[in-house]
This record gives structure tokens, sequence and C-alpha cells, in this order.
């Protein structure tokens, strides 16, 4: 099929020029995405404080939609333990958790992120998540598995917890320990070995199937009910209705900010699902459509009552690690996954909760990646400080809260890298004519009375004042009078006007103090911006080189090799 034919046909993309020998791979990842989703999907509809089966109601919508609408062939779409804290947050500050009205407004916030997120791909502001960095992400995702581990705690503990905030929550912990269940403290770390163990042997084992199995075993031949371990209790079976969710205008209104926070982390992550699962172009156009599917999901799961669904990097891995080619996988796991809600919920009442705060608490280890802030800490030492207070304030305040810090400190630490940028004094490197950084590890020689300048940075009116700073430094510290200044300008993309004034009063300056100046390498937007601003006039007829050594030779006169 044409590459014109396929942008008429923008539904089951992943389908088109589907081969018959894939189809066996899809079923094989399909199943193996079941029997890890299953037990996920429940475990992540406790954190957004709703019924089990609405976590599997979510993943059914998420498959069939990215199946639908998306562009990536191997991604999974469903529950997600990254938004669940942030939606229960967000909507139990409108209605108490447990009621109707709470299970109404979740609902309503599916349908409004869905709307946010299907508008994005629309409009392919894809583009946005560039704008959050890598140690922001990853501190984002720390914090995170922070509060799900604190929050889960109680579960595996046996105790019955309490708190509004972390520390609070860590506070009645510390209390109750004491009074902490043996039981279900044994069980839970079963199950959560079960897991370790399964993906230390391998990732497509279902350790969280296994470990659920063993858990309801268990609670049958051992009665754990008469221990004091708490049971998640009967499950209602069947598919949902279909309907609007409804809620007075004045409490849809509050969860405006918790619905862009969540559709904003799941633009984020969908970025980055999408590109360990591709590369390149190919990424960046299937995330436009990808959050169209994405969209379409959450739409779906608010109409059917259940809450927010993301992309999943860890399924999304054992999808591709499975041998999945298409969404296939994800519409023959739906497939089961409704075979499950029809025909087995019976057997879920006697799961212990235990063993749901065992695998979350697995999932919360999944977005604590230890290796990335290992190597952010040693790149960049103001890098890990952002990562750690973004960290600290999702941890402690909230996500929201941590979003917006961790961003405004990434502004401010990427404007105070242009307000103050990089730069680099030339030498000619010994034996030929290139010039290079002193400090460049290769041996080079001065050019007595001779200054060569690199800003690596457009010179705009953040960083105007600086840069001619840094030309009168050098000229004032250098070793012997300066009689020639090359401001070489590879590293300059543009210059506004603001910095042309500044640059142009320098160069006036010098002239006046009887040194020559030019400009060498000079390319892109940079020539036009020295010939509307006057600036290359002021220079002087000539003075603009197309190299560093011909700038210098021109200067000085001499007839340097």
């Amino acid at each position: 099929m044409s590459a014109a034919r396929a942008r008429r046909l923008p539904l089951f993309s992943t389908l088109q020029n589907y081969q018959a020998s894939w189809l066996s791979g899809d079923v094989v990842a399909g199943l193996t995405l079941v029997a890890i989703a299953v037990p996920e999907q429940m475990a992540t509809a406790r954190l957004a404080n709703m019924p089990a089966l609405t976590g599997l109601y979510a993943f059914i919508v998420g498959s069939l939609m990215i199946g639908v609408f998306g562009a990536s062939r191997q991604m999974s779409v469903g529950a997600d333990s990254t938004i669940a804290p942030v939606v229960a947050a967000g909507v139990v500050a409108v209605a108490a958790a447990g009621t109707p009205q709470y299970q109404h407004l979740v609902g309503v916030m599916a349908v409004a992120v869905g709307v946010i997120l299907v508008l994005a791909g629309l409009l392919k502001l894809g583009w946005i998540a560039d704008f959050i960095s890598t140690p922001v992400v990853t501190g984002i995702l720390a914090g995170i598995a922070v509060e799900i581990f604190v929050r889960q705690l109680p579960s595996v503990l046996g105790v019955a917890g309490g708190g509004a905030s972390t520390v609070d929550r860590l506070r009645e912990i510390a209390r109750q320990l004491p009074q902490a269940n043996g039981w279900t403290m044994a069980l839970a770390a079963t199950v959560l070995a079960l897991i370790v163990v399964g993906e230390r042997i391998d990732p497509r084992i279902p350790g969280a199937f296994i470990g659920l199995a063993v858990a309801i075993a268990a609670a049958a031949v051992l009665h754990l009910h008469d221990h004091g371990v708490r049971m998640l209790g009967p499950v209602s079976g069947g598919l949902p209705s279909i309907g609007l969710p409804s809620a007075p205008l004045s409490q849809v209104a509050r969860l405006a900010v918790p619905a862009f926070t969540v559709a904003f982390l799941c633009l984020v992550q969908s970025a980055a699902t999408a590109r360990s699962l591709s590369s390149g172009a190919t990424a960046a156009e299937a995330l436009d459509h990808d959050l169209v599917g994405i969209g379409a999901g959450n739409v779906a799961a608010g109409l059917i009552g259940s809450f927010p669904v993301n992309s999943s990097p860890p399924r999304s891995a054992v999808v591709a690690a499975s041998g999945g080619r298409s969404q296939v996988t994800g519409l023959v796991a739906a497939a089961v996954v409704v075979a499950v809600i029809a025909v087995a919920t019976g057997v879920l009442a006697n799961l212990p909760q235990a063993a749901l705060g065992a695998i979350l608490i697995f999932v919360a280890t999944r977005l604590l990646h230890v290796n990335d802030l290992k190597q952010i800490r040693r790149f960049d030492a103001i890098e890990f400080g952002l990562t750690v207070v973004t960290v600290a304030v999702v941890a402690l305040f909230g996500i929201e809260q941590g979003i917006v810090v961790a961003f405004v400190l990434s502004m401010v630490d990427r404007t105070r890298l242009a307000a103050r940028p990089r730069d680099a004094v030339l030498q000619r490197e010994t034996g030929t004519d290139h010039w290079i950084p002193s400090t460049g590890g290769h041996p080079t020689e001065r050019v007595p009375g001779v200054i060569v300048y690199l800003p690596l940075a457009p010179v705009w009116f953040g960083n105007a004042q600086y840069i001619i700073h840094r030309i009168r430094e050098l000229i004032e510290e250098a070793p012997e009078p300066v009689h020639a200044f090359v401001l070489d300008a590879a590293g300059v993309a543009d210059i506004d006007f603001t910095g042309a004034r500044a640059l142009d009063e320098v160069v006036k300056d010098l002239k006046q103090r009887g040194i020559a100046v030019g400009v060498a390498r000079a390319s892109g937007l940079v020539p036009r911006d020295l010939r509307r601003s006057g600036l290359l006039k002021d220079l002087g007829p000539g003075n603009a080189y197309p190299d560093v050594e011909t700038a210098v030779k021109g200067l000085t006169g001499s007839q340097l090799r």
C-alpha cells in the first residue's frame, strides 16, 4: 500500500500490510500481556481509589483505541501507575473516595483528559514533550515511586495506615508498626519474590499473575482471613454500562488543573514510550497519532465508568520482547480480558489485598531509574540537583507541584546557561593552520598580540553584556598588548538587535584603542544580522573572513603559515 494511500486510511494503521506469519507471534505476545496486565491493572485501580474491575475496563478500552487510532505497533495502553495517584489526588479534593460522586468525577476527568490529548494529537503538539528534560522526567517518576511505595506499606504490613501527606503516612506507619500482621507481611514478601525471580529469569514470565494465583490459593488453604489478612472482597462481574458521567459544573471546574496535569504526563510518557519503540522521524510522526489513540481511550474509559489511561513503557517492552509485531497483540489481550471479566471474577473475592500492594511496590521500583540517576549525577551536579528537588517536591507535596517546580527550575537553569554561555579562546594547533581551544588537549601555540574568541551561543539581549564583558576581560588580561581581535562566529546561530548594538560598541572601542577587529566563519543568519545592524560596515571593508587563519593574517598583515 502506498504512503499516500496509508495517509488516507489512518484507522488500524498498524494492521496495514499485515503478514500472516505475524499472527502466531502476536497471539503469544497478547497472552503474555494478559498475564502481566490483569494483576497490574487491578492493582493500579487501587491507586486511583477505584474498584479493581475498573482497571480491567481501562485496559480493554485503552487497547482497543490504540489499536484503532495509534501508529506504534507495540505500544500498550491501559491503567497506569504514573497518573493514577494524580487522578486520585485531584478528585479526592472535590469528593470523598469511594462515593458514587467520586467515581462520576473520575469519569469526567477521563473524558477531559481524552479531549485534551485528542486535540494535542490532531494539532500535532507532541513536540511539547521536548520541553521537559530527562532529569526532570526521571525525578517525577522517582517521586511517584516514593509516593506509591509509602501508600502501599499499610497493605503489605497489615496495618491501618492513615495521614494526608507522605510524611504523615510514614509517621502513622511507624506508630502502628508494633501491630503489623506477620501473615500479611509473609504473603506480600512471597508475591514480591515471585515477581522479582520471574523477571530475573525472563521478563516474559508472568510473575505477578503467578503471585496472584499463589495468594488466592494460600488464602483458601491457610484460611488467611482468620489470621487477620484483609481480602479484596466481592467483585461484581459483567461488562460496564455506557453513559456520559455527570457532575455539577463547579466541581468539574476544580478538575481542570489535575486534568491538564494528567494529560501532560500522558504526553511525556507516551513520547518516551514511542521513542523507545522506534526512532527518528518515525517516532515523532507516530506520537501525534498515538496521542489521538490514547485520548480516545480516555474518553471511552470515562464513558464506561473507568479512569484515565496512559501508555505503559514496561508493558510495551514486554510486547516487543514477546514477539508482538502489531496491535493485534493488544486486541487479543483485550478479548481475553473481556472473557476473564465475564466468567472469572468470582475467585477475586478471596484475593488478599497484600498481594496487590506487593505488585504496586514492584511497579514503583520500575519507576525508580537508578542507573539514570547515577548517570545524571556523573554528568552534571546542577541537573542532578534539579532531579533531587523534583523527587522531593513530588513525594512530599504532590505531582502537580513537582512538575511546576521542576519545569520552572529547568527553564531557569536553561536561561542561566543561555545568559552565561560557554566560550573558548582559540590558539593555533602546532604545525597546522587550524585554530582550536587552547584547553582541547592538543599542543597549541600562541600568536603574540592576537586574541581569537569563540562564543558558543547566539548573541542576544540576555547574554550580550556578558559576552562584551568577556571580550574586554580577555583584552585587559592579555600578557602583552593586543593589536588584533578575531570574533569567531562559528558557534553563533544569530545576533539580535541588542546583541548587534553591544558588539558594535565594543568594536568601535577596540578600534579607537588601535586594535584591528575582524569576524571569521560567520554563516547562516549571522552575515545578514551583521549587515542589517551596520556592524559589518563598522568593522571595515574586508574584515569578514572565511576562516580564523585568514582573519589573523589579514588583521596582522603577516605571512603566517
